[in-house]
């Protein structure tokens, strides 16, 4: 159906290659003209390290199936990282001396939790000196326009290399590519995090003309490189912009920040609702956070402290941490936000925990690794740190707030059959960071429900509360 689309020039897939030989010769009747494989090693045993299976010679039995049907050049993405595959590229490189292959070099995005870390990275000039170290004739290509790659090739060679400078030189500015991922989201970058839902327009009925006006306004968002995407990363929202009704291609520019108290009395006054909904804007630290998960029977300071149906009084330290007022209405009884603009910065720590009741069969899969949808730990951990990251966008009166850290631990509890999660977050500014760590907490806790529904529903998660919170004109305070 794709392939008989009016304008429709090439059909692509970009694929893992495990099961490429045996649907290859369908996927090609069906229309398939371009094929992307990713692989970044060329070792079998750092093959099964790296994706955590095996099937390397499956890739390598899809990869010459592709060139047996005719596929040329079959791309063959490969992102580079210091200390664990640059040692390969020449490997790589000579692939390419008898196969029609376009082996890409990528250069890695280095993010490490919300700090540039460069330590993994390997720019291209670098790779580029390693190969014409060996193949000093090594030879540039034409570049094709909006191409994002730079190719090369050793003369008489059946193939070639090329490089993706995602980082060290930037090609946005006349990159002319579009997303659309599975959810129905626009993406005008494949290294941004910004999308745009095209399929809540569609499900409301929006013309082509409006179509056409969303995906325009998005285009006009897009940043003239990377270094101004990756603030995102550093918790800085993107710029809203605002698009006009009587020109649907001009960007206004800036939207003037409202208040939450002008949109809820908008809302309350029944004047309706914005007809464009609002860009979902995901914020993913890509870095991987640490494994801390440690398995234990004997009820050691943290069992105790996070024993069911314990009511340990909480220990203030310094002046005075609660009021009889409540601080988000105003006078009136109305929601109202907190202004901390008058407030110093100071370092503010919080620390949270939740207690995840699994039952015996599911815990024993988690503890084992063996459910279905994958290590529910480390899905469970990587969604308390992007809960955390979100928080404001998830309580309504809560603040941004820019954190420097952000730590998730999970701990398997035998003797209840549980899940311990504590969660700290660190951040220095004008108020706390109670409510992240709390969330990320709440949030990790629903993962974990997630992963193991399947398994059972009779899962309790409970015990979600503030251990400690240090910083702040409120004091200290620590649950005994």
């Amino acid at each position: 159906q794709l392939r008989r689309l009016e304008g429709l020039k090439t059909i692509g897939v970009t694929t893992n290659g495990i099961n490429l030989a045996r649907l290859l010769p369908q996927l090609q009747k069906a229309g398939l003209s371009a094929i992307n494989i990713s692989l970044d090693t060329l070792v079998p045993a750092k093959f099964e390290f790296i994706v955590r299976r095996k099937g390397f010679y499956k890739v390598m039995e899809g990869i010459h199936k592709a060139i047996e049907l005719g596929y040329s050049p079959v791309k063959v993405n490969c992102v580079v990282m210091r200390g664990l595959n640059e040692d390969e590229l020449l490997d790589f490189v000579i692939l390419t001396k008898g196969l029609p292959l376009d082996v890409r070099f990528i250069e890695y995005m280095p993010f490490d939790g919300n700090k540039w870390n460069f330590k993994k990275m390997v720019s291209y000039k670098e790779m580029l000196d390693t190969i014409r170290q060996q193949w000093p004739e090594l030879e540039k290509l034409p570049e094709e326009e909006s191409s994002t790659a730079k190719a090369f090739k050793i003369p008489g060679s059946q193939g070639q290399v090329s490089f993706i400078t995602s980082m060290s030189e930037h090609f946005c500015g006349t990159c002319n590519r579009l997303r659309i991922t599975a959810d129905g989201n626009l993406k005008v970058c494949l290294f941004g995090n910004s999308e745009v839902s095209l399929r809540d327009h569609l499900r409301a009925g929006a013309s082509e003309q409006e179509l056409l006006r969303i995906i325009r306004a998005a285009v006009g968002r897009k940043k003239r490189q990377h270094a101004e995407l990756f603030l995102m990363f550093q918790d800085s929202p993107p710029a809203n912009l605002s698009i006009s009704s009587r020109d649907p291609f001009h960007v206004q520019g800036l939207r003037p920040r409202v208040s939450f108290s002008s949109q809820m009395a908008t809302l309350w006054n029944g004047r309706g609702v914005p007809q464009t909904p609002p860009i979902a804007q995901q914020r993913l630290g890509s870095g991987f956070p640490q494994r801390h998960y440690t398995s234990h029977t004997d009820s050691d300071a943290n069992s105790k402290c996070l024993s069911p149906g314990s009511q340990a009084p909480a220990t203030p330290s310094g002046p005075p941490s609660t009021s009889e007022q409540l601080s988000h209405v105003d006078s009136e009884g109305r929601a109202a936000m907190v202004d901390v603009g008058r407030k110093p910065d100071t370092e503010r720590v919080a620390v949270a925990s939740a207690v995840v009741l699994l039952g015996p069969v599911a815990f024993k899969l988690v503890q084992q690794n063996q459910l279905k949808k994958g290590d529910a730990l480390v899905v469970a951990q990587l969604a308390g740190v992007q809960a955390a990251k979100l928080t404001s966008q998830l309580i309504p009166l809560c603040h941004h707030v820019a954190l420097s850290h952000v730590q998730v631990r999970l701990e398997l509890d035998s003797t209840r059959h549980a899940v311990v999660i504590q969660a700290s977050c660190r951040a220095r500014g004008p108020t706390g960071v109670e409510m992240e760590a709390l969330t990320s907490a709440a949030v990790a806790a629903l993962t974990l429900y997630d992963m193991c529904k399947a398994v059972s529903r009779d899962i309790v998660l409970g015990e979600i509360k503030l251990i400690s919170k240090t910083g702040g004109q409120r004091g200290d305070f620590h649950r005994a």
